[in-house]
């Protein structure tokens, strides 16, 4: 049995290990630059570096990456070993300060959206001191920034530090107007929950689709899927446990503090939660942990799907981004304490988030689009693409009772009673939980729920920080000089609400009725990545980022080309691999079939035998047949008709031509997926899939 408080961190370069392996002087003035945010000076850098190495190669390493993390959404890292030759052929090891804080990738080919030509190739990567560096199969990996030759941000790290900067300035700035304020820094806390899928990987490789796009383009659904919904919570399967033990040690290795682990709601589908932290860390952490999931189910014969929305028919898999305020005495500035409609402090930050998300619905929206999530959300598995908060009706009476000018009554704290005497009475939590909100206040954080579950948790976490600063800026324009502080913040704090209050939805997220209300509320329906993108760039929001910092115009006109052209770069595999996967064995096993129902048919009525049942299989297959083939060449020539250079045109263009026709041809296919012989079908069922792992 693991010791966990043993292994716990036992890869990481932490605070612990610094205080023992650098020199008290040498410790402070790292505390130091990082807190001021200053640079490190050389000969402070030689030391570190120097007690890294040793500390690395201590732990097995022989070599050193700057781990970061650009824009395909992955890590990136370039080994070098430690070893310098002398001259009398041998060997030392050394790690130098200059080789600490900055690398010099190949820059060329990871995405640009345009930051770059292809033959200039020059990139940097600096050192980021507020993420530990780790230990990674047998390599020191130093968490870094990644950056052009011109200082353009290539990476998701870089716009999450300054992102986080911004909202840190704009809350202390807020606080300090704030009666009684002592707090100096606000950090932002971020629990991101991971789901994911777990099939046999025996099956995994006979399928081309999940190799090619990570998700079954094909596939009828068997019999029973999650209907009995027997497998949320259920008991966790033997290999399953075996590899959550496993992950969970490997996790802890590395610091990363793996809390939760259970069966999700559909078949093969699991959920992993840490405890909450910083959110540059827990941004680190969370790229870990989905890369440690596919390594260890390797190990034990599974494959790990990470995809959005691996099977049809059955949930897909999400990522709920649990965010916080926190200020360096340790105060959580989303708790609302026992009273609510008395902590201004608390108030004036809730009503901040909620005009930033009214604000930028867009953000938010765009902050979680892919490819992928676009089969995810809206699907009654998830919340819809239309950006609403929930907060639950005693906070909403509290905010409403504020609008309105009339005190709100206290809720007195209930008590759960379950009519059996021997179990214990508890108290009852002041407001339900809604999972159909995109957006839900959840006691002391919100969870933001759209996110899909391969995608970076940087990117939505960038967009709230910036948000949320700017309604905070907002605020302390408006509370600066007030004669009456808490009046005035008061009266702000109603007219968020009359202003904002259409953001606020508490019921059923999933229900039809609620998006003809949203609509009514003038609330934004961006249904479709290639929808939402293009907003990105719109003059409110550059702005808003080029006022924080946080984005130059050119890295958010930048980012908005890659993220489109990465969405019609996917369905364009995902159609290219359909047509290959039809013409190459779906339609030659579909004839096969039929040829066999053919044979029967004629050594049935050379006997006199009746022939109808035949003649109607023998008839649908043949249709169904004419139907994929038709299909696949409409496909092949909504494919052959993206020719557009325009990446936004392209993005509409394959959402309008190449998914309907994906779509259709999927329609076929599947249908005659449920009279083929099994043994003739090409590729294993969902059923065999999903049910795969013993």
């Amino acid at each position: 049995m693991s010791n966990v408080e043993k292994i716990f961190g036992s890869l990481v370069f932490n605070d612990a290990v610094m205080q023992q392996k650098l020199p008290k002087d040498t410790y402070k003035t790292l505390k130091k630059c990082i807190a001021d945010g200053t640079a490190l000076p050389a000969p402070t850098a030689d030391i570190i570096a120097g007690a890294m190495k040793e500390w690395a190669v201590e732990h097995g390493a022989t070599h050193f990456t700057h781990w970061f993390q650009p824009m395909t959404g992955i890590t990136a890292e370039k080994h070098d070993s430690f070893i310098n030759p002398q001259s009398d052929g041998t060997v030392i090891l050394e790690f130098s300060g200059k080789e600490l804080i900055k690398g010099e990738p190949d820059a060329s080919s990871f995405p640009s959206g345009g930051l770059r030509a292809t033959f200039e190739a020059r990139g940097y990567t600096a050192w980021d001191p507020t993420s530990y560096a780790f230990i990674k199969d047998g390599t020191l990996c130093i968490p870094t920034a990644f950056c052009s030759y011109s200082g353009e941000a290539l990476d998701k790290k870089t716009p999450l530090l300054r992102s986080t900067e911004a909202l840190n300035k704009s809350a202390v700035r807020l606080l300090s107007l704030i009666p009684g304020n002592t707090a100096k820094r606000v950090q932002v806390t971020v629990g991101a929950e991971q789901e994911y899928f777990l099939i046999d990987r025996s099956v995994y490789y006979k399928r081309k689709d999940l190799l090619y796009a990570g998700r079954t383009l094909f596939g009828a659904m068997p019999p029973k899927g999650q209907e009995l919904e027997d497998h949320y919570f259920g008991i966790i399967k033997p290999r399953v446990s075996a590899f959550m033990k496993e992950l969970d040690e490997e996790l802890w290795k590395l610091g990363i503090p793996a809390k939760t682990k259970h069966n999700e709601v559909a078949p093969a589908q699991h959920e992993l939660a840490p405890v909450f932290g910083p959110i540059n860390m827990a941004t680190d952490h969370n790229q870990l942990t989905m890369e440690k999931m596919k390594t260890i189910a390797q190990k034990h014969d599974m494959a790990c799907l990470l995809h959005e929305k691996p099977f049809e028919g059955i949930n897909g898999s999400g990522k709920h981004n649990n965010w916080s305020l926190c200020t360096d005495e340790g105060d959580n500035l989303l708790k609302p304490g026992k009273k609510p409609a008395e902590n201004i402090r608390f108030l004036l930050f809730l009503a901040a988030v909620i005009e930033a998300v009214d604000d930028y619905q867009d953000l938010l929206r765009i902050s979680v689009a892919s490819a992928g999530n676009d089969h995810r959300l809206g699907a009654n598995e998830a919340p819809p693409a239309i950006v609403s908060m929930y907060l639950g009706d005693e906070l909403t009476e509290v905010l409403e009772g504020i609008e309105k000018g009339t005190p709100c009554a206290e809720h007195a704290t209930q008590a759960i009673e379950t009519g059996v005497q021997v179990l214990p009475t508890f108290k009852k939590d002041t407001t339900d939980r809604n999972r159909t909100s995109p957006f839900a206040f959840t006691g002391n954080k919100f969870e933001f729920r759209m996110l899909g579950s391969a995608q970076s948790i940087s990117g939505p976490n960038v967009v709230l920080n910036t948000i949320v600063a700017e309604s905070l800026d907002r605020f302390a324009d408006a509370l600066e000089g007030a004669e009456d502080f808490n009046k005035a913040a008061y009266a702000l704090v109603a007219q968020v609400m009359r202003d904002h209050k259409r953001i606020i939805f508490n019921g059923n997220n999933y229900s039809d009725e609620w998006v003809e209300e949203a609509e009514r509320r003038g609330l934004l329906n961006l249904k479709t990545s290639a929808d939402a993108l293009p907003r990105f760039k719109d003059r409110k929001n550059i702005d808003l980022f080029v006022r924080h910092g946080v984005f130059s115009e050119t890295e958010v006109v930048s980012r908005t080309d890659i993220m489109l052209e990465e969405y019609a770069k996917i369905l364009h595999i995902e159609a290219l691999c359909m047509e290959r996967m039809v013409q190459q064995d779906i339609l030659p096993a579909g004839m096969k079939f039929t040829n066999m129902v053919l044979d029967s048919l004629q050594k049935k009525a050379a006997v006199g035998l009746d022939t109808g049942m035949e003649q109607d299989i023998a008839q649908k297959a043949t249709e169904l047949c004419r139907c994929i083939a038709q299909k696949n060449t409409a496909l092949s020539q909504a494919v052959d008709g993206a020719d557009m250079q325009d990446a936004e045109a392209l993005a509409v263009y394959y959402k309008d031509n190449v998914l309907p026709a994906m779509a259709q041809l999927r329609e076929c296919v599947d249908a005659l997926e449920l009279i083929c012989d099994k043994q003739m079908w090409p590729y294993p069922s969902t059923g065999k899939l999903i049910f795969s792992v013993k």
